[in-house]
C-alpha cells in the first residue's frame, strides 16, 4: 500500500509543478502562497482515487491527469479559506503554518481564489474526449459548488448555532467530504468512457467511502497524535461541533465507519476488472492515523 500511495503522489505532484508551476510576474506572491499549501505534503487521496478509476476502466493517465490536479487544486483552495478566522480559525495546516498565517488573511483568500479559479484551466488542458471532457468538467463544477462542498461547509456553519440529528451531519458529511471524493471516481470513470452502470457504482462507493473518511476524521480529534496528524486535536470538542463521536460515541461511531467501508467494498466487487488496488486505497483510509 504504501508503494502504490507513494507512485501516485508523485505522478501528482510531478503533474501539479508541471501544471501550475510559480512564476516571477508582479503577483508572484499569491501563486507562492497557492503552491505553498498545493505542495504542503497532503495524501492526494482524491487525485489518486481518480487515477485509480481511471485505470480501472482503461483511462490514459495523460488525459486524467490534468484533471486530477485541478480536484486537488480545488481542495486545496478549500482548506486555506477553511483555515480562515471567518470559518474554522486553524493556526496549523499538515504540520505547519495554515496559509493565512504565513502570508497573511488578504494573501491567503486570494490563493484559495487563485486555486479554484485556475483549477479549470488546468482541467481543460486534459486532451479526453470532448464530450467526455465537458461533462467532467459540469461534475467538477456541481461537486465544488452549492450543491456540493460549498454547500455541506454552509451547513457545517449552520451547526454552530442549531446541533444536528444523525440524519442531518450524514447529508453535511456527503457533502462537505463526500462530494470530491465522488467526483474524483466519477470523473476517473467519464474521461475513460465507462458506462453509465459503471459510473454510478463509482458515485455510490465514494459517497460511501466519504462517509466513512469524514468519522474517522472525527474519531481522530479524539484519539489521534496531534504530531502524526499535524494539528491540534480536539478543535471539535472545543468548539462544541456536533460530530459522530458526539452522537454515538467512539465505539459506535467505528463500527459505524467499518459498516459504510464495507459497503463500499461490496460495491467494487460489481465493477469489471481488478479492483484491488481501490480496495487497499479503501482499507488504508479506514485504518489511517491522519
Amino acid at each position: 500500500m504504501n508503494k502504490l500511495m507513494t507512485d501516485y503522489r508523485q505522478k501528482t505532484d510531478t503533474a501539479i509543478d508541471l501544471f501550475f508551476p510559480q512564476c516571477n510576474k508582479e503577483y508572484s506572491a499569491v501563486i507562492e502562497a497557492a503552491r505553498y499549501s498545493l505542495t504542503l505534503g497532503g495524501k492526494r487521496i482524491r487525485p489518486i482515487l481518480m487515477l485509480l478509476f481511471a485505470k480501472l476502466c482503461g483511462g490514459k493517465e495523460a488525459e486524467i491527469l490534468p484533471f486530477a490536479v485541478a480536484l486537488e487544486m480545488i481542495h486545496t483552495y478549500s482548506l486555506i479559506h477553511d483555515d480562515l478566522p471567518c470559518m474554522d480559525n486553524d493556526d496549523m495546516r499538515r504540520g505547519k503554518p495554515s496559509c493565512h498565517i504565513k502570508f497573511g488573511e488578504d494573501t491567503a483568500l486570494l490563493a484559495g481564489d487563485t486555486l479554484l479559479t485556475e483549477s479549470f484551466g488546468v482541467a481543460l488542458k486534459s486532451t479526453a474526449d470532448a464530450e467526455n471532457k465537458l461533462r467532467a468538467l459540469d461534475v467538477l463544477r456541481e461537486r465544488a459548488g452549492a450543491d456540493g462542498m460549498i454547500g455541506g461547509q454552509v451547513m457545517d456553519l449552520s451547526f454552530e448555532k442549531a446541533s444536528p440529528d444523525a440524519e442531518a451531519l450524514k447529508r453535511m458529511y456527503l457533502m462537505k467530504t463526500g462530494a470530491l471524493l465522488s467526483a474524483a471516481a466519477e470523473i476517473g470513470c467519464i474521461l475513460s468512457g465507462a458506462d453509465e452502470n459503471t459510473i454510478n457504482i463509482a458515485r455510490k462507493y465514494a459517497q460511501n467511502t466519504g462517509l466513512a473518511f469524514q468519522i474517522i476524521d472525527d474519531i481522530l480529534d479524539v484519539t489521534g497524535d496531534e504530531a502524526v496528524l499535524g494539528k491540534p486535536i480536539g478543535s471539535d470538542s472545543e468548539n462544541n461541533k456536533t460530530t459522530f463521536v458526539t452522537l454515538f460515541g467512539l465505539e459506535k461511531a467505528k463500527e459505524i465507519a467499518i459498516e459504510l467501508t464495507t459497503e463500499a467494498l461490496n460495491l467494487l466487487k460489481k465493477l469489471d476488472g481488478d479492483t484491488s488496488d481501490i480496495a487497499l486505497l479503501t482499507d488504508y483510509l479506514l485504518n489511517r492515523n491522519y
